[in-house]
């Protein structure tokens, strides 16, 4: 047999593990025969939906266990069934997450074994992510937004909800990418690089297209058929994009794949600066104190988890540039991770922190651990080396140590250091132990200690287990144990809480075991290990103290009288986190103790328990914790010690019966049977000696009047009962066999830190013996039987019971039925036949959890289940008041039909919890399941709990029935809260069972017939909520199947008119609402048509062929076959037949009298969702929403506008394509490699003025192509237009030649009546100020004026001139949206009636621009863009003609003027590249009107600019643009900008707003210019994708010289803007090539006569140097250039400017862009020892003194250059600081403004460094550190 893929091996550890090979071979055959079968039969439902459950079943329990023949079978199969293009959405998901997991482990499959084509995948997404009729309401996915829900409530819930499909999707084709074969990539290509024109939102489109599907993991030998095709392509692409647009990021997501699977095969040196400086950008951090941030650089930076793995992927190799550049960039973000800074941007460097470590681990595991599989190894020139290692550690340390402080990050800083430690421990955790020794001292910070104990708690298994890098790493757990006692600490919780993780993962790691007898007996002991034993002397007094530390913490929460008072049941969720904490962390403890330890131990627990007296809610509970936590690990010990002493006090307070009815009992007694109860939680074997004494305590206690007492009486025999009834470990120590063997022969320290052996973990089980099952028994026969036959007895009437002995009574049968679970049989029953229809066996498949039931007992659950529902039925006739009753009655029954050993919930949070501490304790450096013993343990018992839950399948049997109809019973009842918690049963048991669903729906809806009249309030309110469903289980009201649907829409609807509904009732409004919102946010269109694939039957005979195991089916016989294809031919028109019923259905709920308003909405609601893509809407439906358009209630209009645009698309008739050669039509051939923009074969497509098709003939001839991006990057293999008139559908159609459905529509359309009162409301507003052209509406008139061509033009014309000279914006805005209509549904139509309609328009739109207002110049520009979109421009040529006209006429003042280019730049924007002509008749028009004197026109002007250079790119392999250029724009502004260049005085804003008489000077015309070019600058820098620096670098002088230094806004709009362009101008980035460029002209301002521009270059430099860092660091010139220049500055003749130099050098050397060096430290050195001129006495009169001497400056700039350099480092004292502030603290007295300087910078050092002082102190020498105190402690003000 063929060795399994890879099964779960915790399974041979089970204590029955050697049964389970042979059933999983039964079930896999099973599967196999039964799923072959199913798609055989075609009959995806539920067959084939039901055995791929199982598969996904199959795998959780037993892992891939089968051959890896049968593996590739699954998956082949699957991938057949996921991409049949008629499935159901839900069953996609459904199949495609199989697929997902079987698909999971890459390495079990290599490339030969599976080969999967991409194109259907493709497809599928194309059709679900990309869907053209989604929008229009034809095809509801389940994430889809829906309209006419818009609440903001349902927007987030949207959000929500939005993932799933898509996430399905994206992840299924990530799963598939490695099996591509190896012609995808050239294919796809071919296929996406049509799409990529940079200014259509294709490009987003193609490039996402690109980073899911390329596949980056071909081996080397094939690369030349992989990433090779396309990589100098997008990365040049990458490189030359400037502004980040929202596909960058895709690509981005894309190199790093390709750098992760691909290591050492491609070379990235060159590209490392610029992707360190775009990941720096990236990280958008706030630099220098004005910035303006551009929106686009927050919602498009990368993702920093993919910018991690390519900086991971790319270190290492022979050059270590990958390295330096990431020291680099911590260097320069180091001090942002201070704990003082905060900001929005600290999430993302925080993730950084987190990421990197864990990607350098994962990698080192794949090099040096992993095994090797099919995927490429990294090449050993490439592998990480050790020094690689060290290096990256020291880089990241320092920051790491910094964020453990901050606010949100110590979390993180403990997953960093947790993954650094594994690396290089003894770069790691000594810096971490110095920051906690002091942290455990301090009484004053506890965020310090918290902080520092979670990142201990990360190191700690590193730390333990020392190894040969940091063997000194053991020594220290110890001091840290004894120091964290303190921890423990009644009144602070979350130190409380962190010091027992502490403490808790410490003894988990290391047995607790005294060695110190060892030093006497061995000399061949290593230093450390001597120290170890000798340290580990004091582990018992270290138990001890932790003992005192837990009862001093529990004697403070005993506050018996505040809790007598309140009187709270449970203890508070703090108190309950506390006292979980408290019992594992002593069971831990006490677990891994020797035995002597442990003796002390014990003693002292048993006396604290049995001298105090504890009241039992909160400090009882804790106790009898840690006396459980005692007999757990050593049962026989301790239960002698605690059962005698716990019996006798029990029996002898209980000897007088009086106790027995008394209300209140006696504390003794009460913390007395709790602490028993809590204490028989142990191994059962070890309780049998003591079973009679135990069984006399449960008959005097059971019966007890007292509540609390009873309930502790139930808990012992619920714990009894548990106890001799499960499977489990009983220890969980971390060696096996225990501490327990002499020192001579085991020396336990060897034992520190050791991982489990997954293969010798010897697990102690506890399996029930013969004995344990009879002593449950007898314990049920004694205590359980009675009671059942009282209350059967009570149930027939034959006996009296109080309402307390019920409930008693429900007690003990409750806690026996949840004790003995496991061992009593499930209930039997026939299956409720009948469902559904299914010729394949939907039988459920029995697991073997370890227990043999002994049918010749009593089953009690059976009893149970009869005498239960026999009282039920009892308590709702008579007493349906005790509530009390009924919850109890609710909990057995969900128990009798779910419990079997575990709770679902339990289970799956203590998988959660598994997680989290497999996480917080792996190695994941090495893997391979290295874990510690309990852990594995652990793991090994969820598998068996796994198992329990999944064991007694979902088979739908008749007791079952019952019983969710006595639960439908309760969730219908009269009082509310049992009600909702029946409810919460009832969907849990709908859940379990299959198809039961089907059986339940008729009786839920039986309460809301109308014609009934017994149904009260509360029955038709809990039937409501019974459809409503839980927000996580199944919604009866909208289950995907017609049966179901064709039920429940119409029952809702008509339940309007049931005498039990009132809208008086707020609840029930609300329940409907929340009914028809969750329809509509959970609706998926289901499938009418199940046909199955050929290809999907072929592989399924070879499944069912196929052998190990062979499934012993026989292989179908014809008739079986045909038998099929009829089924699913009938399946297929009862579909259909449910469909047009429940339409028709609805329809008539509708129309009937009386129904409510509310019930007509949802029922209009419900028949929107049943449009389709594959089927017109029957006739009766389609007149229904005609006929709505004009419905008095808005609501009701909004749902039947989308509706009727929805049927219009059913109703469009196919166009026929034909294909083109385009290179023919411009008589071009095709030019050999790729090059985009405007070339000679595509040239034909521009808009050419001279050959416009404006008769008849040249518009037949003319080739349309309506997409914008055909042809600009690449033509597509297969290029397709429109084909001739005389071939397309029949225009002008009779009436009699239309459709039954079209004449509906027809008809309507075509009465005046109609189309009036239809234009009325569509003039209505509906929000003042919030209204906005509506798509939907647009949507309606482009398909009747596609679908009809001009029939409806004579009916509308007279309403479209009546609207357009109406200037109301309701009216103009109705109009815009038909026009815009009209102009996109007449894509058709010929070239006759096109004339016709734009001597129509053109009138009309005249009107309309020459009466645009502020309320409508948006709506207007949306019109024109929306008739542009997707349209040849050489169709619309009348449109651009009459924009064209004259925008800027000045006649109806500026506003006009503004808008009617916002209206021209929306249609030629749409145009993209395709209009170069009409773009360079604007600007020519433009450019003489660009000093505009008004500023709303400006700022269009400017708009306009972006938009006419938006074309001119500088991408690679682009041709020169043929529209206008930025280059000779810019070269003619210049021109015209001189004089002001050349003037030398401040430029003023003296330009008054209105145009004076005469021609102004140049100059003025210039600065009016100037104004609208700062507005084309502004504008251009969010939007275009590369910035022309060369020209605009020329306008930069003249922006310094204006842009004001002050931050002051009453400053014009002039300086205002130039400082705002500055501002983004500086965030830019630079190609390396414009570097010298830029500082060419820096340098050329250092010198300019005005200071204001002296002063504005450092702030430029600041924001330019750190958004660009890596790019000017790669050239050294540049560097000198910048250090020169600031060095210079900081001489500057005036103050603010070498103040500002000052604050830029300080930054330079903070970012570690320039370095503090001899020389420098010399140059500044030198200047402080200027010699200043002596003062003369002169008068006071005389201002000589207002000028400052050369010198003074020199010495001035040395100071500022010292103070530079001391606050360039705040946050430490690096070696020369001591020295500098010497020097600088001789200045203190020097005339001002030196003095001014010294001053603020000893004071902001002192600011800095005063936190932590302490280790700052000791970097200065004594005499240093007496000069410092004099200096910061500031003067007497008395001397």
């Amino acid at each position: 047999m063929a060795p399994p893929q890879k099964e779960i091996v915790y399974n041979k550890l089970l204590p029955y593990g050697e049964r389970l090979e042979a059933e999983a071979g039964r079930f896999l055959a099973q599967i196999k025969g039964n799923l072959a079968r199913a798609v055989q039969l075609q009959e995806l439902w539920p067959g084939g939906l039901f055995w791929t459950r199982k598969l996904s079943t199959y795998i959780r329990l037993y892992g891939r266990k089968f051959s890896k023949e049968d593996h590739v079978l699954f998956i082949k199969l699957l991938y057949e069934l996921v991409t049949i293009p008629k499935l159901e959405i839900s069953m996609m998901q459904g199949f495609a997450r199989l697929l997902i997991n079987l698909l999971k482990k890459k390495e079990l499959l290599s490339r030969d074994d599976l080969e999967l084509p991409w194109r259907p995948l493709h497809e599928m997404l194309e059709r679900i992510l990309y869907s053209k009729t989604e929008h229009l309401g034809l095809n509801w996915f389940p994430n889809s937004y829906r309209p006419g829900l818009s609440s903001p409530k349902t927007f987030v819930l949207n959000v929500l909800h939005r993932c799933s499909v898509e996430s399905v999707l994206k992840t299924l084709v990530k799963s598939c990418r490695p099996y591509f074969p190896e012609d995808a990539t050239a294919e796809m290509l071919d296929e996406w690089r049509p799409l990529m024109c940079p200014f259509d939102v294709t490009m987003q489109k193609a490039i996402t297209y690109f980073e899911l599907f390329l596949p980056t993991t071909l081996p080397p030998e094939l690369h030349h058929k992989g990433f090779r095709l396309w990589f100098d392509e997008f990365i040049g692409l990458w490189v030359s994009v400037q502004n980040l647009p929202q596909w960058e990021g895709h690509l981005v997501n894309l190199f790093a794949r390709l750098a992760t699977d691909n290591i050492g095969y491609i070379d990235w040196d060159p590209y490392v600066p610029k992707i360190f400086t775009r990941i720096l950008r990236s990280l958008n951090l706030p630099v220098g104190s004005n910035q303006v941030v551009v929106p686009r650089f927050l919602t498009n930076a990368y993702d920093v988890g993919h910018a991690v793995m390519w900086i991971t992927a790319m270190m290492g190799g022979p050059s270590k540039l990958v390295q330096k550049h990431l020291s680099g960039l911590f260097n320069s973000i180091a001090s942002f991770y201070h704990p003082s800074n905060n900001g929005r941007w600290l999430n993302k460097l925080m993730k950084l922190l987190q990421r990197l470590p864990s990607g350098v681990v994962r990698r080192l595991h794949r090099e040096r651990y992993k095994k090797t599989t099919w995927l490429t190894p990294v090449p050993d020139s490439h592998k990480l080396t050790d020094q690689d290692v060290t290096d990256f550690v020291e880089c990241i340390i320092q920051p790491v140590l910094l964020a453990m402080f901050s606010k949100t990050g110590s979390l993180e800083a403990a997953q960093a250091l947790q993954n650094l430690a594994l690396m290089r421990p003894e770069l790691v955790i000594p810096p971490v132990l110095e920051k906690t020794y002091p942290a455990l001292e301090t009484l004053t910070e506890p965020h310090q200690l918290t902080a520092t104990l979670s990142c201990v708690i990360g190191v700690a298994r590193s730390l333990v287990s020392g190894g040969k890098w940091f063997p000194e790493g053991p020594t220290h757990m110890l001091p840290l144990l004894m120091r964290a006692l303190p921890g423990v600490d009644p009144n602070d919780f979350s130190k409380c809480m962190i010091t027992f993780q502490f403490i808790a993962t410490f003894s988990t790691l290391v047995p607790l075991v005294d060695c110190s007898s060892v030093l006497q007996e061995r000399d061949d002991l290593t230093e450390v290990e001597r120290e170890l034993c000798s340290a580990t002397a004091e582990f018992e007094d270290f138990v001890l103290q932790f003992m005192d530390r837990c009862f001093g913490l529990i004697e403070s929460s005993t506050l018996e009288q505040t809790r007598e008072e309140t009187e709270t049941e449970k203890m508070t969720h703090l108190e309950s986190l506390v006292e979980l904490g408290l019992s594992s962390t002593f069971s831990t403890i006490l677990t891994q103790c020797s035995k002597d330890i442990f003796k002390v131990a014990l003693e002292k627990v048993f006396n604290f328990a049995i001298s105090n007296i504890f009241e039992t809610r909160v400090a009882g509970r804790m106790v009898a914790d840690m006396c459980r936590a005692a007999v757990k690990c050593r049962p026989e010990e301790s239960l002698k010690l605690f059962v005698p002493h716990c019996c006798s006090v029990i029996t002898h307070l209980t000897v007088n019966d009086d106790v027995l009815r008394d209300e209140e009992l006696d504390k003794e007694l009460l913390w007395n049977l709790q602490l028993l109860s809590e204490i028989t939680r142990v191994d059962g074997k070890k309780l049998l000696p003591y079973r009679e004494q135990l069984g006399k305590i449960l008959q005097r206690t059971l019966h007890l009047t007292c509540k609390q007492g009873y309930i502790l009486s139930c808990n012992l025999l619920h714990h009894l009962l548990r106890s001799a009834t499960l499977i489990y470990p009983t220890e969980y120590c971390s060696v096996p066999g225990g501490f327990d063997k002499p020192l001579s022969e085991y020396f336990p320290i060897k034992d520190w830190g050791k991982p489990g052996d997954l293969w010798n973990l010897d697990i102690q089980w506890h399996v029930p013996s013969d004995e344990e099952i009879n002593f449950a028994f007898y314990l049920l026969d004694t205590f359980l039987q009675p009671e059942l036959t009282r209350l059967e007895h009570y149930a027939t009437g034959k006996l009296e019971m109080s309402r307390d002995d019920v409930q008693q009574c429900l007690a003990i049968v409750h806690n026996c039925l949840i004790g003995s679970g496991n061992v009593l049989p499930p209930l039997k029953g026939e299956r409720v036949a009948h469902l559904v229809p299914s010729l394949v066996s939907l039988e459920e498949t029995k697991l073997y959890t370890g227990v043999e039931y002994d049918l010749s007992r009593e089953n009690y659950r059976e009893t149970i289940a009869r005498v239960t529902r026999k009282l039920l039925r009892y308590i709702l006739d008579n007493s349906e008041d005790d509530t009390k009753s009924l919850f109890l009655i609710i909990k057995i029954i969900s128990d009798v039909l779910q419990f079997q050993g575990s709770h679902k919930h339990e289970f799956d949070s203590r998988w959660k919890s598994f997680n989290l501490v497999k996480k917080s304790m792996e190695n994941r450096l090495q893997g391979k399941k290295q874990h510690i013993r309990a852990l594995l343990i652990d793991r090994v018992m969820l598998q068996h709990e796994l198992r329990t839950l999944t064991m007694e399948g979902c088979e739908y049997k008749t007791s079952h029935q019952q019983m969710i109809r006595d639960l439908l019973c309760l969730s219908t009842s009269s009082y509310g809260q049992v009600r909702s918690k029946a409810q919460q049963a009832f969907f849990t048991a709908l859940g379990t069972y299959n198809f039961c669903c089907r059986d339940i729906i008729p009786l839920v809806l039986e309460f809301l017939r109308p014609d009934r009249q017994d149904v009260t309030q509360q029955q038709f309110k809990g039937a409501l909520y019974c459809l409503l469903g839980n927000h996580s289980g199944v919604c009866l009201a909208n289950l995907h199947d017609w049966d179901c649907i064709a039920q429940t829409w119409p029952a809702i609807v008509s339940s309007g008119l049931s005498q039990a509904m009132s809208l008086e009732k707020p609840s029930i409004v609300r329940l409907f609402d929340d009914l028809a919102e969750k329809i509509h946010r959970q609706y998926e269109t289901i499938g009418l048509d199940f046909a199955v694939p050929e290809k999907c039957i072929e592989i399924a005979v070879m499944l069912q062929r196929s052998e190990h195991p062979s499934s012993n089916f026989t292989a179908l016989c014809s008739e079986e076959i045909q038998l099929g294809i009829q089924r699913q031919k009938e399946k297929n028109a009862e579909a259909l037949r449910n469909y047009e019923n429940l339409v028709n259905m609805l329809l008539d709920c509708v129309e009937q009298r009386n129904l409510p308003w509310k019930f007509e909405h949802i029922s209009i609601g419900f028949l929107s969702l049943l449009l389709r893509d594959d089927r017109i809407l029957p006739v009766r439906a389609i007149r229904f929403f005609v006929q709505c358009l004009n419905h008095d209630a808005i609501v009701v209009r909004k749902v039947a506008i989308s509706a009727v645009a929805g049927i219009l698309k059913q109703l469009k008739r196919t166009h026929k394509k034909v294909p083109i050669c385009p290179y023919e039509i411009s008589g071009n051939p095709k030019p050999s490699g790729y090059q985009a923009g405007d070339r000679l074969d595509n040239q034909w497509l521009h808009y050419d003025s001279r050959s416009l098709p404006k008769t008849k003939e040249a518009w037949e001839s003319c080739c349309f192509v309506e997409k914008t991006h055909w042809g600009y990057y690449t033509w597509p293999q297969t290029m397709t237009i429109y084909a001739p008139v005389e071939q397309q559908p029949k225009l002008g159609r009779k009436r009699d030649e239309l459709t039954e459905a079209e004449q509906i529509i027809y008809d309507h359309f075509s009465d005046p009546k109609f189309v009036e009162q239809l234009i009325k409301f569509l003039s209505l507003e509906d929000r003042k100020g919030k209204d906005k052209f509506n798509p939907r509406r647009f949507c309606l008139f482009k398909g009747l004026f596609r679908n009809f061509d001009d029939a409806f033009l004579p009916v509308l014309q007279p309403h479209l001139e009546r609207l357009v000279s109406d200037s109301h914006e309701s009216t103009q805005r109705c109009v815009a949206e038909i026009i815009a209509g009209l102009i996109r549904g007449s894509k058709h139509w010929t070239f006759e009636k096109v004339e016709k309609l734009w001597k129509l328009l053109c009138p009309l739109l005249r009107t309309a621009l020459s009466n645009i207002t502020v309320e409508t110049y948006n709506d207007w520009g949306t019109c024109i863009a929306t008739s542009c979109e997707s349209r040849d421009p050489r169709k619309l040529h009348w449109l651009f003609e009459l924009l064209l006209e004259s925008p800027l006429s000045g006649e109806g003042g500026s506003f006009v003027d503004a808008c009617r280019l916002y209206v021209l730049q929306g249609g030629l924007a749409q145009q993209e590249w395709r209009v170069p002509e009409l773009l360079h008749r604007l600007l020519k028009y433009l450019e003489p009107k660009l000093t505009q004197v008004y500023k709303n026109v400006r700022e269009r002007i400017g708009s306009v600019l972006t938009y006419i250079f938006m074309i001119d790119v500088s991408l690679p392999n682009t041709a020169a643009t043929k529209s206008p250029r930025v280059h000779e724009f810019t070269t003619r502004i210049l021109e015209n900008l001189k004089p002001l260049m050349e003037a030398d005085e401040e430029i003023q804003n003296h330009v008054m707003e209105e145009n004076g008489v005469g021609e102004q000077d140049e100059r003025t015309q210039g600065i009016k210019l100037l104004k609208t070019i700062l507005k084309w600058l502004m504008a251009s820098a969010g939007r275009s994708f590369s910035t022309a620096v060369t020209e605009q670098l020329q306008l930069l002088p003249l922006f310094f010289k204006i842009a004001p230094v002050e931050n002051d806004n009453s400053y014009d709009e002039l300086k205002r803007d130039a400082k705002m362009c500055l501002s983004l101008m500086s965030q830019g980035l630079l190609y390396p090539q414009q570097v010298p460029l830029v500082l060419q002209v820096l340098k050329q301002t250092a010198r300019s006569n005005s200071w204001h521009a002296r002063y504005t270059i450092l702030t430029y430099l600041q924001t330019m140097v750190f958004y660009n860092l890596f790019i000017f660091l790669n050239n050294e010139e540049a560097v000198n250039d910048i250090r020169w220049l600031v060095i210079k500055l900081l001489e500057d003749e005036q103050l603010e400017v070498r103040e500002m130099a000052a604050t830029t050098l300080s930054g330079l050397l903070q970012c570690n862009f320039l370095t503090m060096d001899g020389p420098m430290q010399t140059h500044f050195e030198q200047l402080c020892k200027m010699r200043l001129p002596k003062k003369r006495k002169r008068d006071l009169g005389s201002a000589v003194d207002t000028i400052p001497s050369g010198d003074l400056v020199k010495r001035h700039a040395g100071v500022l250059g010292l103070s530079a350099c001391i606050l360039s480092s705040p946050y430490d004292v690096p070696t020369w600081m001591p020295q500098l502030l010497m020097d600088l603290s001789a200045h203190l007295n020097d005339p001002q403004p030196i003095e001014m300087t010294v001053k603020k910078t000893l004071s902001n050092f002192r600011r800095t460094h005063h936190d932590n002082w302490q280790e700052h102190k000791q970097q200065f020498t004594d005499d240093q550190l007496l000069v410092l105190t004099d200096l910061l402690v500031s003067p007497c003000y008395y001397a």
